[in-house]
């Protein structure tokens, strides 16, 4: 038996709590607690989850810091503009910083924190943010993901991911370089799993799995496998990628499997909503799993940029199934934490109408089945575990 507290932000004025309680079988909502203006992207500080992150989804956006209390409400604290239009993205970073990334306005924001209080921003002038693209040109950053001493970004305007590193002072980031991906595929949502980039692209609703080019530019190599996500069907439908997940490996769930979730945009609709689509990774003959034993034991031996120049562009996805939801455009989905088992539950909601699904994850994780559903509020687009 599990028992959550689930954040779940919107297009609204508040950002919901939920209680899931597995044994009962019940998601309920608790309370709706008041913030700006479409808090659609939420995220938890990274070491304190009594500590909550927010942008504002508006055309002069802003990024909130929130205190969870124990009971699962929250208090606003701090409000600062994210210096741009219509961010849809939020997430801390080791460095202190939170970034909101400015979908509307080609630039992203990074907000430093006070160092002995992180739920206070530190006021700058605009040299926090960072505009978008180099060289002019279509840009709408969507998402940000620290790795290895850099934020990628990817850039669903530009077919580009970013590549930046801090620039001195807390809040100052600078592009270093850029990982290219194919024109049109519009890449939206990225995860990075035993050293391995996975880009999930919105235009074309593909998932590609690629190698990291060595900083700032490196070459780009042949994607290792590139696969589409739209379920088969017959409907007269355009669809476009959203959220990408990839589970941790435990004794019970032991391998990371690939988690996208689907958003059929019309004009028709099945009846049964969109899906969640489970593939698994092979690099070659070797599953994610079987990577990540491999790598750990080569990082003792060679350096990152020796791993590169020896990668294989061999490898393959592996459609494991297609889960239909009952949601209307998923855009995002949350994996409890593995502390407590709460990572044998999913959790999704929809963009547009389906309220919120709690699934458990079945059959080692490579299927899910339905708990329970709220339909109390229709959309939800972002979520955190506490």
């Amino acid at each position: 038996m599990v028992k959550f507290t689930i954040l779940a932000g919107g297009f609204a004025q508040f950002i919901a709590t939920y209680l899931f309680d597995s044994e009962a079988g019940s998601l309920t909502l608790v309370k709706k607690n008041p913030s700006g203006e479409n808090p659609s992207w939420i995220a938890s500080h990274l070491k304190n989850s009594s500590i909550l992150y927010a942008v504002n989804e508006v055309s002069a956006g802003n990024l909130q810091s929130f205190v969870v209390e124990s009971d699962g409400s929250l208090s606003l604290v701090d409000t600062v503009s994210s210096g741009g239009n219509g961010p849809t993205f939020t997430s801390p970073l080791s460095t202190g910083e939170v970034t909101a990334i400015n979908y509307g306005s080609a630039s992203s924001a990074f907000v430093a924190t006070n160092s002995n209080d992180p739920l206070h921003f530190v006021k700058r002038a605009s040299s926090a943010v960072v505009e978008l693209p180099v060289g002019g040109g279509l840009s709408n950053p969507h998402m940000s993901l620290e790795f290895n001493g850099e934020v990628l970004m990817p850039d669903l305007g530009s077919d580009k991911i970013w590549r930046l590193v801090r620039d001195g002072a807390s809040g100052n980031f600078k592009i270093q370089g850029q990982i290219d991906v194919a024109p049109g595929s519009g890449p939206r949502h990225i995860a990075v799993q035993d050293n391995i980039l996975f880009v999930l692209s919105e235009q074309v609703s593909t998932l590609t799995a690629m190698h990291i080019p060595a900083a700032p530019n490196g070459t780009v190599l042949p994607p290792i496998a590139n696969v589409s996500i739209i379920p088969q069907n017959t409907l007269n439908a355009k669809f476009a990628a959203a959220e990408i997940l990839i589970s941790k490996p435990t004794t019970k769930f032991p391998d990371p499997l690939i988690y996208v979730s689907n958003r059929n945009l019309g004009p028709e609709f099945d009846p049964q909503g969109d899906t969640i689509a489970i593939f698994e990774f092979n690099n070659g003959s070797s599953t994610l799993a079987e990577c990540n034993s491999t790598n750990q034991k080569r990082l003792h031996r060679r350096d990152r940029r020796g791993l590169e120049r020896q990668a294989s562009t061999s490898g393959s996805l592996s459609l494991i199934t297609q889960v239909s939801t009952g949601l209307k455009q998923i855009r995002s989905m949350s994996i409890g934490p593995v502390n407590g088992g709460g990572d044998e539950f999913l959790v999704a909601g929809a963009n547009v109408d389906g309220g919120v699904v709690m699934f458990r994850r079945v059959n080692g994780g490579r299927n899910l089945t339905e708990v329970v559903r709220n339909k109390e509020i229709a959309n939800r687009t972002s979520f955190v575990f506490i």
